[in-house]
């Protein structure tokens, strides 16, 4: 479970944060209005999360577990702050085009749910192939959600004009609800292959929820102890 290239298929197919967890919506909705945009902030947000999950796991035995939380969100604020300036410095363009999203990485769930759910529990190197896994996820799917939107609503990708000349664009597809529309297409594709799957007697069930096992028949020591407490703490209170 924790091989190099099962985190990095887990986070790109099993767990893709975008089309299975449906997970950091909101960049995936605001900044896909082309390709290179949402390669841009999926690329983006891949190296903070590799970092922060390195980081994070390095630490895992000196963070209190109390303030887990906490100590997380400074670890990722602190990585996003240099990827910002480096941005702003390097790829002004790019920079400008994702704006306000850069900054709001820091609260991305993607980043933290893996900072609780693997790297908090697991050694340093799965924990930042995980990171990259989910990263590229990440990447692929706004990538793609970009492509498409800037395909039919400028008849472009990265900015190369594929569409005939006598293609009208659609303008909608660039606009906020086309995000949406383009979303809901692949996810139900993606929806379409589990079901086939599932008809020719393959497992799809296990599709995971952000955590390294199946939570449903979780026996990980942190996640049982955490549970514990909180159904203790809620005997107590009664």
């Amino acid at each position: 479970m924790n091989s190099a290239k099962e985190r990095l298929v887990n986070g790109i197919v099993k767990e893709n944060p975008t089309f299975v967890l449906m997970l950091g919506m909101c960049p995936t909705l605001a900044v896909t209005t082309s390709a290179i945009n949402g390669l841009g902030m999926g690329l983006t947000t891949m190296v903070v999360l590799a970092l922060s999950n390195v980081f994070i796991s390095l630490l895992r035995n000196i963070i209190p577990d109390k303030v887990r939380i906490p100590a997380f969100i400074v670890i990722i604020a602190s990585f996003v702050t240099m990827v910002e300036l480096l941005l702003q410095g390097f790829i002004p363009f790019l920079y400008d085009a994702l704006g306000i999203y850069i900054p709001l990485i820091v609260v991305n769930c993607i980043i933290l749910g893996r900072a609780e759910a693997y790297a908090y529990k697991n050694p340093v190197i799965p924990s930042l192939f995980d990171g990259i896994g989910m990263g590229l996820g990440f990447s692929v799917a706004l990538t793609c959600i970009g492509a498409v939107r800037e395909l039919l609503g400028a008849g472009e990708i990265f900015g190369v004009h594929i569409m005939p000349e006598s293609y009208v664009p659609v303008s909608i597809f660039i606009m906020a609800p086309g995000a949406f529309f383009v979303l809901a297409t692949l996810t139900a594709i993606q929806n379409k292959v589990k079901i086939a799957g599932e008809r020719k007697g393959k497992d799809m069930s296990k599709i995971q929820s952000g955590c390294n096992s199946d939570c449903m028949n979780c026996s990980d020591s942190g996640c049982a102890h955490r549970l514990y407490d909180e159904k203790a703490g809620e005997g107590d209170k009664k």
